[in-house]
């Protein structure tokens, strides 16, 4: 069991220490970084240590935390802030849910822009480091984790690198998973079937598991594909070999042959009724009761969902692996924790004893435990509750199973952009019903415009 885990641990810090390098490459690179490594060796030799004192917290104050982290975590989130709440008395968090992932990051920017309304602590996606990065909005931590003695080493390198930029720490990492499709396995078992490895074989399996009404309705999908964000369905086009940013960091291939293919067969599932493509306010939830109430047979989900899922449905949920083409790789998902730079020095100080706290150890378990995101501290290896986790949740065995296929998400400053004009592009196409090439064509266009423009 333990070396199960271990090997979580191991290939997730991998897949981040990979993922400082899918960024947009400069002319400059190679001798920018040896002239920045020269220069933070020598800084770090004639540094002066911290002034802890300047990060203490001496009144009391209340600090905001934004998150995206939705209602099937309410309870967590209810009992690690009053946990935080009771263990002192100067600090009280009040938590406040905005929305997700795309509703904290326009948020949050819109926030910064003003400078008001900021928030003490904020929960953000794994791709937005980079961006928000470059754009300063986030505040430097390395001096907080210095007077803290925060071991930020029990996190692993890969995870230290990829929540940092330009050699500043301006995240951490909070909360880890990847996709996955549940599906129903009394309802699989019923019609003999298995969940296929290969993309193109999906055509036949929705038309086998999905039911039609007499009219022509579907009365059960296939599945159903989250279109409100793209990390669900950019596998598929990764798995054909589609670059979504090129290596020249300036161009895309997602209106190239392949992905035309993907992007045309996804809707295809949804033209022919195999497929519900959930888009709009509230298409999570609505996602989640559809399988729930057995009008779809599988979802394309997180695995953080899983303790939702088994709890909320009356039927033995399967968890399996997305089908796959040249390759078959998912993608490290999940958030980190932020400060915003423009914040007073006291909720700044503050903020960091609460990201501190969220971090912790035995918060790190509590999140594993109580939800399907990961452990993503090496120190919890050693726990009894690291090998309970394993045995009380063995569907997770289809990540296990799979650990070398995970990889890191693409960092790029413009994500953000990108990440919207991907996403409207294919819900407009296939609820519109529109010509596929036409339609990746002027999306590709519009991305190449954002890209160039970095």
């Amino acid at each position: 069991m333990k070396k199960r885990l271990l090997s979580v641990m191991l290939v997730l810090s991998v897949c981040f220490t990979m993922l400082v390098g899918c960024g947009k490459k400069q002319p400059t690179e190679t001798g920018t970084k040896v002239e920045s490594e020269t220069g933070k060796q020598s800084e770090t030799e004639n540094k002066e240590p911290v002034d802890a004192s300047k990060y203490e917290v001496t009144e009391p104050i209340t600090i905001k935390w934004w998150h995206a982290l939705e209602d099937q975590y309410s309870h967590v989130v209810e009992k690690v802030v009053n946990d935080f709440n009771n263990s002192q008395d100067l600090i009280t968090v009040e938590a406040e849910y905005i929305g997700s992932y795309s509703d904290v990051n326009e948020a949050l920017v819109a926030a910064h822009a003003a400078g008001t309304g900021l928030p003490g602590v904020v929960v953000a996606n794994t791709p937005y480091v980079a961006e928000y990065g470059a754009s300063g909005l986030t505040e430097d931590l390395t001096p907080y984790i210095e007077a803290s003695g925060m071991n930020m080493d029990d996190f692993g390198m890969g995870l230290v690198n990829a929540t940092s930029y330009e050699g500043k720490q301006v995240s951490v990492p909070f909360l880890i998973s990847t996709q996955v499709m549940y599906y129903n396995k009394d309802m699989a078992n019923e019609l003999g079937v298995t969940i296929p490895t290969k993309i193109d074989d999906m055509d036949e399996f929705l038309k086998s598991v999905t039911k039609f009404n007499a009219d022509g309705t579907t009365a059960v999908y296939g599945t159903i594909i989250p279109g409100w964000d793209q990390w669900y369905f950019e596998t598929f086009y990764l798995n054909k070999g589609v670059n979504i940013v090129n290596e020249d960091g300036i161009t895309t291939d997602l209106d190239s042959e392949a992905a035309v293919e993907v992007a045309d067969k996804i809707k295809g599932w949804c033209d022919n009724g195999y497929a519900y493509w959930a888009f709009g306010q509230d298409a999570s939830s609505t996602m989640r009761q559809n399988f729930i109430d057995k009008k779809a047979f599988s979802v394309l989900h997180t695995s953080s969902l899983y303790n939702t899922y088994v709890n909320s449905c009356d039927f033995e949920v399967g968890m399996a692996w997305y089908p796959g083409d040249k390759t078959n790789n998912s993608e490290v998902g999940g958030c980190v924790l932020l400060i915003p730079s423009k914040n007073d020095q006291a909720v700044k100080n503050a903020s960091f004893k609460f990201l501190e706290y969220l971090v912790s150890e035995d918060v790190n378990m509590t999140w594993a435990t109580d939800t399907g995101y990961m452990p993503t501290r090496k120190s919890v290896l050693e726990t009894e509750e690291a090998q309970k986790f394993l045995t009380e949740k063995p569907a997770f065995q289809a990540i296990f199973d799979n650990l070398d296929l995970i990889n890191p998400r693409i960092q790029n400053k413009a994500w953000s952009q990108l990440a919207e004009i991907w996403k409207s592009y294919m819900s407009k196409t296939i609820t519109e019903k529109l010509d596929v090439q036409e339609q990746m064509g002027y999306m590709a266009e519009e991305i190449n415009e954002i890209l160039a423009d970095q």
